[in-house]
């Protein structure tokens, strides 16, 4: 039987929510070996995942069996944010959806680094990480978004698309005391910036709908999480108990 936030504690239902962020775009970013665009591409996206998927295994590991919290978990048992698990579309989606959550990821865990909470060591360690992640991303949304006609529509569709799941990130998680109000302000204001010079214009609709407001942190996940974590815990699931 597998850990579930209704039967941890106050700290662990945080750890499972930020491991299942991580796990799951970990995997994401992972889909692109061998399909990125240049070799040099495929290279850092494998790091970005690694890196991720090293943050998964310490916050997993505070909640219960990383292993079997990964593979064994049904779908309405995960509690990453929707963003993450949207597919990787066309490169452009990819880095968009990089953009959001990495510059997220960074005001979020540069804030638990400077407390003295459990998640404080894990912080300190992947806030350097995560200024990669969000430099990369960064980067590649001022060159697609300032590029050709073509790179330029590409960016503008993949930002439009993704807008409204970022609301979700700042839909306050049980067990982190943070300043929810606070990161959203930087996070419109540094992801904005960067947009608008990217020559991208902030996107006008909602940030999140009726119906999605923080529903990944519920377990409500959209349709291609499911053929993801099919795919993610197959082999678990084909040979349960097998050693290799």
């Amino acid at each position: 039987m597998t850990t579930t936030p209704e039967t941890t504690s106050v700290p662990a239902v945080a750890a499972l929510s930020l491991g299942d962020d991580a796990l799951v775009l970990s995997h994401r970013l992972g889909e692109w070996a061998g399909h990125a665009p240049v070799l040099e591409e495929e290279v850092a996206l494998a790091n970005i995942a690694l890196d991720l998927l090293g943050q998964a295994r310490v916050l997993l590991s505070m909640v219960g069996d990383e292993d079997e919290l990964a593979y064994l978990r049904e779908e309405r048992e995960f509690r990453n944010l929707q963003l993450v698990e949207q597919p990787n579309g066309d490169f452009a989606h990819t880095i968009a959806r990089q953009l959001f959550f990495s510059t997220y990821q960074h005001l979020l865990y540069t804030e638990l680094a400077a407390t003295d909470g459990p998640f404080a060591p894990l912080a300190a360690k992947a806030v350097k990480e995560v200024a990669y992640h969000r430099d990369h991303a960064e980067q590649w949304t001022l060159r697609l978004g300032d590029g050709t006609d073509v790179s330029h529509e590409r960016m503008r569709r993949a930002v439009e698309a993704l807008w409204r799941y970022t609301g979700e990130m700042f839909q306050p998680v049980e067990g982190l005391d943070v300043d929810w109000a606070g990161l959203e302000s930087l996070w419109l204001e540094q992801v904005g910036e960067v947009l608008r010079r990217a020559t991208l214009t902030v996107p006008e609709g909602p940030r999140s709908g009726a119906w999605s407001a923080g529903a990944g942190r519920q377990g409500l996940h959209t349709e291609p999480f499911g053929r993801m974590l099919a795919e993610m815990q197959h082999l678990r699931r084909s040979h349960p108990g097998a050693t290799w």
